[in-house]
C-alpha cells in the first residue's frame, strides 16, 4: 500500500470533529488520483506561511494543518524562550474563525498567552498589535486575495513582518516533528478563556491603530471641504469597518459602498477570485461608481492589504491604475508635498520589490530620495525599516510598495496597508482637485517628465502535485540555457538572484532579463501560487508604443511555460 493510502486510512479511522472532512474522506473513497492528491505531500510552511484550498488531507487547508502548523510555532516560541505571547486575526474565509480559534487552542495549552481579535481584523491590524502587544509572533488566518476555495494561515515574527527564513525555517522544522492529527496539545476555548492564556484585543489597541494610520496624512483635513465622491468595495473582506471608519474621520462623506460585496462572505460570489489587481473583481464597484459620477472607485482584498483603484476621467470613463503607477504617484506625492511643508526627513529612504517599476528610481532620483531595492515579498520592505530602526533611523523611511497592489507609509505597521494606502489616495485625490488637477493629469505629467515605462504581469499555472517540479524544471532549463535574445532583441545580461555576490540580496529563484532596447523581462515562480510570472518593462514615447514592445516580447516568451 503506498503511503498516502495509509494516511488516508489513518484519517478514515480518526475522531474528525469536522464534518465536512469525514464526508470528503468517504467521498474518496476508490479514487486513487484524489486521495492522491490530498495526501501524498504536506502542504509546506515558507515565508509566506501556508496557503492552500480547504479540505480534509495533509494538502489542504483544514483544522488539524492548522492545530499541526500552531504546535510547531509554539515549541519555536518555547525552544527559543521567546515572549509567551501571540496576535491572531482573521479573515472572512471560510473556516477563518474556527481556525483562529483552534490556533488560540493549541498556544494556550503549551502556556503561550493569545491577543486574538474579536472580530475579523486585517493584516494592517494584526502587525499592529503584534508590535503594540510586543508580542514574539502574530497569527493572520488569510489566503489573502486567492479564490474562494482557499484559506491559508500567515506568521509574523515580533517586528510584526512576516517571518523571514530562518525563522520560518525553524518553525517548518518543529511542524514536521508534529504529527497532524496527534501531535498536539490543544485545551478548551472557555477553558483557556476563563485562565486568561486568551484576551481579546483592546479597545485601546484598536483605536491606537487607527491614530497610526490618521497620523500618515500629509495634508490632515485636507478632505473636509474637498467635495470627494467615492466607490468603496471591501469585496466582502476585513476592510469594511477600517477603511470606512478612517474615510469619516478625514471628512469624506459621500462614500456609497457596493452593496453585494459589503458584507463579510467567505463565497465571494459576486467575485470568485477577490484580487483588486484583475478587473472582473471591479466590475460591479465600476458599474456602481458609473451610476454615482464617482470621482474614485477603490477596492480592496479580503485580508486589505492590497488597495486597487480606478480613476474618472475628463470623458465621464473610468481607468484602472496599475499597482506600479499607484506605487509612483504615492511616492511622488508623498515626496512632493512633504518637502514643500519641510517635513521630509534628511536622508529619506524609499523602498521598492525588484519586480516594480524602474520608474520609482527616477521619481526618488528627482526628489533625492534613496530608493532601496529588496526581493519580492513585503517583508523584505519591512526588513528595511527594521534595519533604519535599529540604528535609530525609522522616521528616514517615507513609503514602501510592491506592483502587486501593496503600499506602505509609516513605521507601525510592516506589511502591506490598504487602510493607510487607501486614505493616502483619496488624500491625493483631494489634494489634485483643489489644485484644479488629478491622478490621471499628474500621472501624465510624471510619464512626460521621466519617459513612459509600461509594466505588466503574465502568469502561466501548473496546478497539480506535478506542477511544482514542472515550474523548477523551466527555471533549471532557462539557468542551463539561457536566451540570447527575445524576439530580436538581444539580452545584455541576465542576473541570476541565486547569486548572491552579485546581487548582495538573499537566495530568491529569480532570473531577470536586460534587453538592448533598454526593456527587461523578469521571470519568477510565484511564492504563494503554482504559478510562473512573467514581469515585463518595456519603454515608449507613448503607452501604445510600450505595449506593442510588450506584446511582442511577451509572444516570444509565452513557448517556454507552454
Amino acid at each position: 500500500m503506498q503511503d498516502y493510502q495509509k494516511e488516508y486510512q489513518r484519517w478514515m479511522a480518526a475522531e474528525l470533529e469536522d464534518f465536512d472532512l469525514k464526508r470528503e474522506l468517504q467521498c474518496m473513497a476508490g479514487q486513487e488520483e484524489e486521495i492522491k492528491e490530498h495526501f501524498a505531500r504536506a502542504l509546506e510552511f515558507g515565508t509566506a506561511g501556508i496557503r492552500g484550498t480547504l479540505g480534509a488531507g495533509t494538502n489542504r487547508m483544514n483544522l488539524f494543518v492548522v492545530r499541526q502548523a500552531t504546535e510547531g510555532l509554539a515549541r519555536y516560541i518555547l525552544e527559543e524562550k521567546l515572549e509567551k505571547l501571540v496576535a491572531i486575526s482573521y479573515d472572512s474565509r471560510l473556516k477563518g474563525w474556527t481556525f483562529a480559534k483552534e490556533a488560540a487552542k493549541v498556544l494556550a495549552a503549551n502556556g503561550i498567552t493569545v491577543r486574538m481579535y474579536d472580530a475579523l481584523m486585517p493584516v494592517p491590524a494584526l502587525s499592529f498589535a503584534t508590535r503594540y502587544y510586543h508580542c514574539s509572533a502574530g497569527i493572520m488566518l488569510t489566503a489573502s486575495h486567492n479564490p474562494a476555495e482557499y484559506n491559508g494561515y500567515k506568521a509574523y515574527g515580533s517586528d510584526g513582518c512576516q517571518m523571514t527564513d530562518e525563522a520560518a525555517g525553524k518553525v517548518y522544522k518543529k511542524i514536521q516533528e508534529t504529527d497532524v492529527l496527534t501531535g498536539y496539545k490543544t485545551m478548551e476555548f472557555a477553558k483557556a478563556v476563563d485562565e486568561g492564556l486568551i484576551r481579546f484585543v483592546g479597545e485601546d489597541c484598536k483605536e491606537a491603530f487607527y491614530k497610526s494610520v490618521l497620523s500618515q496624512q500629509v495634508h490632515p483635513g485636507l478632505c473636509k471641504d474637498a467635495g470627494l465622491t467615492l466607490v468603496y468595495s471591501p469585496l466582502n473582506g476585513t476592510g469594511l469597518e477600517p477603511v470606512t471608519r478612517i474615510f469619516k474621520e478625514m471628512g469624506i462623506e459621500d462614500v456609497s459602498i457596493v452593496p453585494e460585496q459589503e458584507y463579510p462572505n467567505g463565497y465571494f460570489t459576486t467575485c470568485p477570485y477577490p484580487n483588486p489587481e484583475i478587473f472582473a473583481a471591479l466590475e460591479k464597484g465600476l458599474a456602481l461608481a458609473k451610476e454615482k459620477n464617482a470621482d474614485l472607485m477603490l477596492a480592496t482584498d479580503p485580508d486589505a492589504d492590497r488597495v486597487g483603484i480606478a480613476m474618472r476621467c475628463q470623458d465621464g470613463s473610468y481607468e484602472l491604475v496599475s499597482g506600479n503607477e499607484m506605487g509612483v504617484l504615492l511616492l511622488d506625492y508623498i515626496a512632493k508635498c512633504r518637502k514643500d511643508e519641510g517635513t521630509l526627513p534628511e536622508r529619506p529612504v524609499a523602498v521598492k520589490s525588484i519586480v516594480s517599476t524602474p520608474l520609482a528610481d527616477k521619481v526618488a532620483e528627482y526628489y533625492g530620495i534613496a530608493l532601496r531595492h529588496t526581493l519580492t515579498g513585503f517583508k523584505w520592505i519591512g526588513e528595511q525599516i527594521k534595519l533604519l530602526e535599529e540604528k535609530g533611523e525609522e522616521n528616514r523611511f517615507i513609503f514602501g510598495f510592491e506592483e502587486s497592489y501593496g503600499y506602505l507609509s509609516g513605521t507601525a505597521v510592516r506589511d502591506k496597508d490598504a487602510v493607510v494606502a487607501s486614505m493616502l489616495i483619496c488624500e491625493m485625490a483631494a489634494y489634485y482637485r483643489k489644485n484644479g488637477s488629478s491622478i490621471k493629469e499628474r500621472l501624465e505629467q510624471i510619464y512626460a517628465q521621466h519617459g513612459y515605462y509600461l509594466n505588466s504581469v503574465d502568469s502561466f499555472s501548473f496546478p497539480g502535485l506535478s506542477g511544482m517540479d514542472k515550474m523548477q524544471g523551466i527555471m533549471d532549463s532557462l539557468r542551463k540555457d539561457s536566451p540570447k535574445d527575445f524576439a530580436g532583441s538581444k539580452v545584455k545580461d541576465c542576473v541570476d538572484y541565486l547569486d548572491t555576490e552579485k546581487t548582495g540580496l538573499p537566495k530568491a529563484n529569480v532570473l531577470i532579463y536586460h534587453l538592448e532596447d533598454g526593456s527587461s523581462i523578469i521571470v519568477r515562480p510565484s511564492g504563494t501560487e503554482p504559478k510562473i510570472k512573467a514581469y515585463y518593462t518595456t519603454l515608449g514615447k507613448n503607452k501604445e508604443e510600450a505595449k506593442a514592445v510588450k506584446e511582442k516580447y511577451a509572444k516570444a516568451v509565452a513557448p517556454i511555460f507552454a
